[in-house]
C-alpha cells in the first residue's frame, strides 16, 4: 500500500484541525493528480479515499458527513445534472478542470446519502511506444475493416490501451473516425482524420439510437465504447462485416471467454449464424489487467492478445471455441499471439512481480504452477 501520506497532511492541515466542511473538491483532485492517484472515493462515515497503485490510500481528514458529501459533489454539478441525480438516483459525466486533469464520474447514493467516485483521465493521450504494447496490436490494426475486443475487467487500462490505437490511426490514416463513449474519456484532435466523439446521454440518448444512425454518418473506423448488449453486439458485427473497422470493449478476463461471450449473448437458433459472421470479421482480441508490483510501487501490464489465424477461424465457425487456447500457443513467433500466463511468468522472471501475486491474477493458476515450477493451489 502507498504511505505517502505527506502530502495529504501538508495539504490538509488546516483543514484536518476546522473540520471536513472547509474542504473544497478541486483540492482533492489536485491531490489526487499530485500523489499519482487514478481514482477518488467520496462516501459517507469515512474520509476521502484515493486509488493509489491500486490499493486505497485515506485523506486524513475527518470522516465525511452526508452534509459533507452532497456539498462537495454538487461543487461540479450543473442545475441539469442535480436534476437527472435526484431523479434517476446515479449519473455518469465526465469533465475537465483547466491546467489539471479531465475526470470520468459517477455519482449515487448510498445508505441515502450521495457518494462518488472520479477517475483521472491523463489529457495527454498517451504513446503507443511509451506505453511498451507489443507491436503486434499495430499490425492488428493495420487492416481496412473488421472487430477488434479490448476487453479486461473495470480498471484494468483497456481505455489507454484504445487511445493510443486510436491516436496512430488518427495520425496515419485520412478517413473519419467516430467513438461512441459512455462518457467521453480522451479527447482525441484532428489529425490526419476527422474526428468525432459522442458521449451518450449528451450527444445521443443511448447506444442502440447511436448506433442506429452510425452508417448514415460515414464513418471508416468506430470505437464502441462499452458493448453491453445484443443489439449493441449485433450493430458492431453488422458494421464491421460492411466494411469499417470497429473497436470495441467487453469486461472479460480471456480471450476465450470473449469470443464465448460474443456468441452467448445471442438466442440459441442465432448462434450457428453469429459465430460464422464472428469467425469473418475477427481481427484481433486483446485481454489485459494490470498486476501491483511486489517489489516497489507501481503496476505492470498483463497481457493476452488473439490473432485470429484460418486454423482459430475454423474453431470458431465449427463451435470448437475450446480449442483455441492450445491453438494461440502454436507459432508465436510468427502470429505474434501471446497468452495471459505467458506474460505473467515474464513479469516474475524479470523480478517486477512474485509467485502469489502471479498465482492470483492468473486465469488459468494450474497451468502458471507449471510454467514456474511452483505447487499448485
Amino acid at each position: 500500500m502507498c504511505s505517502d501520506e505527506t502530502k495529504a497532511d501538508k495539504t490538509f492541515t488546516k483543514t484536518k484541525k476546522a473540520g471536513a466542511e472547509n474542504v473544497k473538491i478541486q483540492q482533492l483532485f489536485k491531490l489526487m493528480v499530485e500523489s499519482g492517484g487514478s481514482d477518488l472515493h467520496l462516501t459517507v462515515g469515512t474520509p476521502p479515499g484515493l486509488r493509489v497503485n491500486g490499493e486505497i490510500v485515506r485523506v486524513k481528514i475527518p470522516a465525511l458527513t452526508a452534509v459533507d458529501t452532497k456539498r462537495l459533489i454538487y461543487q461540479i454539478l450543473t442545475e441539469e445534472q442535480k436534476n437527472e441525480l435526484e431523479k434517476n438516483l446515479e449519473l455518469d459525466f465526465s469533465f475537465g478542470i483547466k491546467g489539471l486533469a479531465r475526470f470520468r464520474s459517477n455519482v449515487f447514493y448510498s445508505k441515502g446519502g450521495v457518494a462518488a467516485v472520479f477517475r483521472q483521465i491523463p489529457s495527454i493521450i498517451p504513446d503507443f511506444k511509451a506505453l511498451r504494447l507489443p507491436n503486434v496490436l499495430l499490425e492488428m490494426t493495420d487492416v481496412s475493416n473488421g472487430l477488434i475486443l479490448v476487453t479486461g475487467p473495470t480498471g484494468s487500462g483497456k481505455s489507454t490501451t484504445l487511445a493510443a490505437l486510436i491516436d496512430r490511426l488518427n495520425e496515419n490514416e485520412s478517413g473519419h473516425i467516430i467513438t461512441l463513449e459512455d462518457p467521453v474519456e480522451f479527447v482525441h484532435p484532428h489529425k490526419s482524420c476527422i474526428v468525432n466523439q459522442r458521449e451518450i446521454g449528451t450527444d445521443s440518448l443511448n447506444f442502440k439510437s447511436a448506433m442506429k444512425s452510425l452508417l448514415r454518418q460515414d464513418p471508416d473506423i468506430v470505437l464502441v465504447g462499452e458493448m453491453r448488449d445484443v443489439e449493441t453486439i449485433e450493430a458492431a458485427l453488422t458494421i464491421a462485416e460492411t466494411g469499417h473497422l470497429v473497436f470495441g470493449t467487453l469486461h472479460t478476463n480471456s480471450c476465450v471467454q470473449t469470443i464465448n461471450r460474443i456468441i452467448n449473448v445471442f438466442p440459441a437458433d442465432h448462434q450457428d449464424q453469429v459465430r460464422t459472421l464472428l469467425s469473418f470479421v475477427l481481427q484481433g482480441v486483446i485481454s489485459q489487467q494490470l498486476l501491483p508490483k511486489s517489489f516497489e510501487p507501481g503496476r505492470c501490464l498483463g497481457m493476452e492478445v488473439l490473432v485470429p489465424t484460418p486454423a482459430i477461424r475454423n474453431l470458431i465457425r465449427e463451435d470448437k471455441i475450446h480449442q483455441v487456447y492450445s491453438q494461440m500457443q502454436i507459432g508465436q513467433d510468427k502470429t505474434g499471439m501471446m497468452t495471459m500466463n505467458q506474460t505473467i511468468k515474464k513479469h516474475v522472471d524479470a523480478g517486477l512481480i512474485d509467485t502469489d501475486t502471479a498465482m492470483s491474477y492468473s486465469t488459468n493458476p494450474e497451468e502458471l504452477a507449471k510454467q514456474l515450477g511452483v505447487k499448485g493451489r
